[in-house]
């Protein structure tokens, strides 16, 4: 998890898919979509090589203001283990600092994790990733 939010912070975002499985979900979703049972979001991804699109695209294509995050996590909440699976929820909070200096509060909420332990490695099943807030800053560019 910390490792997670290291490679964010830091830029390191080449390295951001290989905290997930090769076939994987990555979604970006609010808490009014989750109480009500609606399964979309605001990103989605399936495979590790979407992910992998994602960065290229951040790093090649997409036009947006320079930022960073800081992440700041809770406990990880283990809900439950079996067979090497583990079911887990994370609060975070996210501040955004832009380029100007500009800090604000991004995003704040829950990751809901499904992680496969194998090998000695932890790697990501499912990360659901429910944002507190049903707004969402046309500036999400980076991954939560």
């Amino acid at each position: 998890m910390e490792d997670y939010a290291r490679a964010i912070d830091l830029d390191q975002l080449e390295r951001w898919p290989g905290f997930f499985d090769e076939k994987c979900i990555y979604k970006v979703t609010s808490r009014e979509n989750v109480e009500a049972g609606y399964p979309f979001g605001v990103l989605f991804a399936d495979s590790r090589g979407m992910l992998t699109d994602r960065v290229r695209s951040l790093r090649e294509a997409n036009i947006y203001e320079g930022q960073v995050y800081r992440h700041l996590m809770g406990r990880p909440f283990i809900m439950s283990m079996d067979n090497g699976l583990v079911q887990a929820e994370t609060s975070f909070l996210i501040l955004r600092t832009m380029r100007t200096g500009e800090m604000s509060t991004f995003a704040a909420g829950v990751y809901q994790d499904r992680v496969r332990i194998a090998d000695g490695r932890a790697s990501f099943v499912e990360r659901v990733v429910v944002c507190d807030s049903s707004r969402v800053d046309t500036l999400l560019a980076l991954p939560l």
